[in-house]
Formats: C-alpha cells, sequence, structure tokens
C-alpha cells in the first residue's frame, strides 16, 4: 500500500516518520518530493550524485521507492539506485545521470525526486548498512 499524503501526515505528527526540513510544496498526494542540498551541474553523459536536503528516518514498517520527477526525466535525467529499506536515516543520496542534448543546472532547494512510501508488511528487519546517518552526497563505501 501506497501512504497517502494524509498518511505521511499522520505519521510525521506522531513521530513515527521523519522528514526534516519539511516543505508543504514537497508534499504531492501520494509521493513527497525530495530537493536538492546544493547549486549542482548535471553534464551530459555522465552521473551525478546530489545529496538530498531533506534527513528522512523511515520506520520499521515504511520503505520508499525513488523516482525521477517527470519533468527532469523530459530533459534526459535518469536516477539510479531508487529503493529505501524500513530503518533508513539520514540524507539521500540521489545518483542522477544526464543524458539529455545539454548541461542542467540544479539550483539549492529545487524539487528533483519523488520518494514514494510504501507499507513493508511483517518486516522484522531494518536497515543497517554502511550508508545509515549518511550526511551530504555519499560515494560508494
Amino acid at each position: 500500500m501506497i501512504l497517502s499524503s494524509s498518511e505521511i501526515a499522520c505519521r510525521r505528527e506522531n513521530g513515527d516518520l521523519v522528514i526534516e526540513p519539511y516543505h508543504d510544496a514537497s508534499q504531492q498526494p501520494a509521493s513527497y518530493d525530495l530537493r536538492a542540498a546544493e547549486e549542482t551541474v548535471l553534464p551530459r553523459g555522465a552521473c551525478t550524485l546530489v545529496p538530498s536536503i531533506e534527513w528522512v528516518e523511515l520506520p520499521h514498517d515504511v520503505a520508499a521507492t525513488l523516482r525521477c520527477r517527470s519533468s527532469l526525466a523530459r530533459r534526459g535525467v535518469l536516477l539510479g539506485g531508487g529503493f529505501v529499506d524500513p530503518g533508513f536515516r539520514g540524507q539521500l543520496t540521489l545518483c542522477l545521470t544526464n543524458s539529455g542534448a545539454e548541461e542542467i543546472r540544479l539550483l539549492e532547494g529545487d524539487r528533483i525526486v519523488q520518494m514514494i512510501l510504501q507499507e513493508v508488511l511483517n518486516g522484522d528487519r531494518l536497515y543497517q548498512g554502511r550508508y545509515q546517518d549518511s550526511v551530504g552526497a555519499v560515494r560508494t563505501r
């Protein structure tokens, strides 16, 4: 089940789900738009790591799928690495590849990736990987 905006709001209010700083304009009916933490240029033909502004903490029963926003996809941007396990906490490193015809400038605060939150049934494990508590764009470890 995908979480609706009202369910996301309820979980944030009770402290079960953390998205900080939260931005009202990023809340969509069934997703939340993650924003670029810094100004970045996406050169043609290259993968660029872009950190999200948001610090995210997922509870034991929520996972996230990341999708490139359609406005960027229409310009040729592809997103790699699009899943976040329950229990993850940190800033998200967004792997954006520009396959379009020209470089693309992202400004700090631009909405770039949709985070779709979904319920995990009977989950008994939490993320404890090497990207836990990530800050900024984190290269492979």
